[in-house]
């Protein structure tokens, strides 16, 4: 038999809404921020390398003078 004094540390019900909520938001936030942020900075790094592939095609002194 459980001890009377661990049981509600065992099983304390059902939870409320609210506390669905945290769980869930406590569980799976952690990924969705990390998802965030490997996103955010694959952009950066596809926008640099895109960068870096125009300025090795067409570097600023090879380009003609057009000022007039």
């Amino acid at each position: 038999m459980i001890d009377p004094v661990l049981r509600p540390l065992w099983h304390m019900g059902a939870l409320h809404p609210f506390e669905q909520a945290l769980t869930l938001l406590l569980a799976f936030g952690p990924f969705v921020v990390l998802w965030l942020v490997v996103r955010a900075r694959r952009r950066e790094d596809a926008a640099e390398e895109a960068r870096e592939a125009r300025e090795a095609l067409a570097p600023d002194d090879a380009r003609p003078d057009v000022s007039g």
